[in-house]
C-alpha cells in the first residue's frame, strides 16, 4: 500500500513536468517547421507520438505538421496516413488538410480533383486559403492539359487574393500561326524545398503567366506568410478597417461579494495591446451599472457609424459574472443583490445588451471576451445561480470567448494578470495569427499551465478573417 502511494505521489509531482515537456516539444517542432527543417519535424514529432505518456491534446497538431513534413520530404504515402489521422481527430483546418491530400495524390499519379474540391469546400470562408488552393489547382489542371479549367481557377484566385499575381491573357481568335506560351516563373525561396526549374509549355491561343512556384508551399495554419505580396495584400485589405473596443475591468467589490485583484490590471493591459492593434478603446475600471450602460451606448454608436463590412467590434470584460435563467450577467461594483430578481435589475446582461447591440450595427465581426467565470459572488442566491457562465446563443458574425468551459469556474490568478488574460495578451502580440489561431494558442497554454484543469472555450459563426496583428 505504501509503495502504491509513493508511486502515485511521484506521478503527481511529475505530471506538471510532463505537460511542460510536451509543450516544449511542440514549440520546438513548430520552429523547425517554420525553418523548413522537415526531417527534424518528423523525427521530433514521431518520438512524441510514440510516447504513451504524452498529452494527447497535442495529437491533432503533431499529425498535422508531420503529415505536411512528409509531403515536403517526398513521402506522400506517409503524409496521407497522417492527414487522414488529422481528419479523424477533427482538426479544425480541414481545408489545408484536404489540399495536402490532393497534392499527395498528384505526387502518386492518382486523380486529385475530388480532394481539391473538398479542400475548397472546407476553406470556403477563408479567402486567402481558397485563393492558394485555386492557384495550385490551376497548375494541376495545366499539367494535365485542362487549360480552360486552369485559366478559370487562376482568374478566381486573383479575384479573391491579388497577391496570387495570376494573370490570364486570352489572345484574339483566329491567331493560329503564332502560338503563345505558358511561362511558369519559379522564384528561389530559401525557406522552402528545392523547386522545379523554370519551364515553358506551348499552349495554343492562350497565355498564362503566374509567379507562384510549380509546387507552391502553402503556409501552415499557425505560420505568418513570408510572401511580400501577401503581406502587402493583407495590409491593403485592412488599411481602412475601423476597430472599436469596450474594455471593462471590475475588481473593487464590497467584501460581501469578494474583491478581485486582477481584473483592473487585466483590462488596462488588454487596452494597451488593443491600441497597438489599431483599436479605438473605451476603458472602464471599477464601473457602476450606469457607467457600464453609458459606455455600451457609446460603443454601439461607434459600431453603427462605422463603414459597413469594414468595422470590427470587441467587448472585453474581467470581473465577477453570474449565470441566471439562461443569461449571463456581468456584475457592476455597485450591484446590491439580496434576492434573485435583483440580478436582472442590477447586473448587466451579455446576450440581451452586449451581443444584441453589437449585432444591430455595421460591424462585420463582433468579438466578445469574458474573463468572468469566477465563483458565485452572491451567497444568498446560490440555489438559483448556475456555476460559472453559460454558453450563449451566437449572434450574427460573432466570436465569443470564455476563460473556461461553460458551467466551470476559473481562479482569479496569483500574478499581475489572471491566467487566461495573461495568455491572451501573449497570443494577440504575435504577428499573422488569425483569431481562431489566437484563441487556440490561448487554450493550449492555459490548459498546460493549469495542469489540465482549466479548459478555455470559444464559439463562432464568423465569416472572413481577422488578425490582431497583420503579418509583417
Amino acid at each position: 500500500m505504501k509503495k502504491s502511494l509513493s508511486v502515485l505521489a511521484a506521478w503527481l509531482l511529475l505530471w506538471p513536468v510532463a505537460f511542460a515537456q510536451d509543450a516544449a516539444t511542440y514549440d520546438d517542432g513548430i520552429a523547425k517547421f517554420r525553418s523548413a527543417n522537415y526531417a527534424g519535424v518528423i523525427d521530433l514529432f514521431s518520438g512524441a507520438i510514440a510516447n504513451p505518456e504524452r498529452n494527447k491534446r497535442y495529437d491533432e497538431d503533431l499529425y498535422f505538421y508531420r503529415g505536411q513534413s512528409y509531403y515536403f520530404t517526398n513521402e506522400p504515402d506517409k503524409a496521407l496516413a497522417d492527414l487522414d489521422k488529422c481528419l479523424e481527430l477533427n482538426h479544425y483546418n480541414k481545408g489545408q488538410i484536404h489540399w495536402f491530400k490532393a497534392r499527395c495524390y498528384d505526387k502518386l499519379g492518382k486523380p486529385a480533383e475530388s480532394e481539391y474540391q473538398e479542400a475548397l469546400t472546407s476553406a470556403e470562408h477563408n479567402t486567402k486559403l481558397t485563393a492558394q488552393i485555386l492557384a495550385d489547382r490551376a497548375q494541376y489542371y495545366n499539367r494535365h492539359g485542362n487549360r480552360e479549367a486552369a485559366n478559370k481557377d487562376l482568374a478566381a484566385a486573383k479575384e479573391l487574393d491579388p497577391s496570387q499575381t495570376a494573370v490570364v491573357r486570352n489572345e484574339p481568335a483566329g491567331n493560329t500561326t503564332d502560338k503563345k506560351t505558358t511561362q511558369v516563373i519559379v522564384k528561389k525561396n530559401t525557406n522552402q524545398p528545392t523547386r522545379k526549374p523554370t519551364t515553358t509549355v506551348q499552349v495554343a491561343s492562350t497565355q498564362i503567366v503566374t509567379t507562384p512556384p510549380v509546387e507552391p508551399a502553402p503556409q501552415p495554419a499557425e505560420e505568418t506568410s513570408s510572401s511580400a505580396s501577401l503581406v502587402a495584400s493583407l495590409a491593403a485589405a485592412y488599411k481602412d478597417e475601423k476597430r472599436y473596443a469596450l474594455v471593462i475591468g471590475n475588481g473593487t467589490y464590497p467584501k460581501t461579494m469578494g474583491t478581485l485583484k486582477n481584473p483592473v490590471n487585466d483590462a488596462t493591459d488588454v487596452t494597451t495591446e488593443l491600441r497597438k492593434s489599431n483599436f479605438e478603446v473605451q476603458l472602464l475600471t471599477n464601473a457602476t451599472y450606469v457607467q457600464m450602460r453609458e459606455a455600451m451606448r457609446k460603443f454601439q454608436q461607434n459600431l453603427a457609424n462605422g463603414p459597413k463590412d469594414q468595422t470590427v467590434g470587441l467587448f472585453y470584460y474581467a470581473g465577477h459574472g453570474v449565470q441566471f435563467q439562461d443569461e449571463n450577467y456581468l456584475v457592476p461594483i455597485d450591484a446590491n443583490v439580496e434576492f434573485d430578481d435583483d440580478i436582472v435589475r442590477m447586473c448587466f446582461p451579455v446576450q440581451k445588451m452586449v451581443l444584441a447591440n453589437m449585432e444591430q450595427t455595421n460591424s462585420r465581426m463582433n468579438i466578445v471576451i469574458l474573463d468572468a467565470c469566477r465563483n458565485n459572488p452572491f451567497p444568498a442566491t446560490t440555489r438559483s445561480i448556475g456555476g460559472g457562465l453559460g454558453e450563449m446563443k451566437r449572434a450574427r458574425g460573432s466570436f465569443i470567448a470564455y476563460a473556461t468551459a461553460p458551467g466551470s469556474v476559473a481562479a482569479d490568478g496569483g500574478g499581475r494578470n489572471g491566467l487566461y488574460t495573461q495568455e491572451l495578451l501573449k497570443a494577440i502580440r504575435k504577428q499573422g495569427l488569425t483569431i481562431e489561431q489566437v484563441f487556440k494558442e490561448v487554450r493550449m497554454n492555459v490548459l498546460r499551465l493549469s495542469g489540465d484543469r482549466q479548459f478555455t472555450w470559444d464559439s463562432s459563426n464568423i465569416i472572413g478573417e481577422f488578425y490582431f496583428k497583420i503579418p509583417q
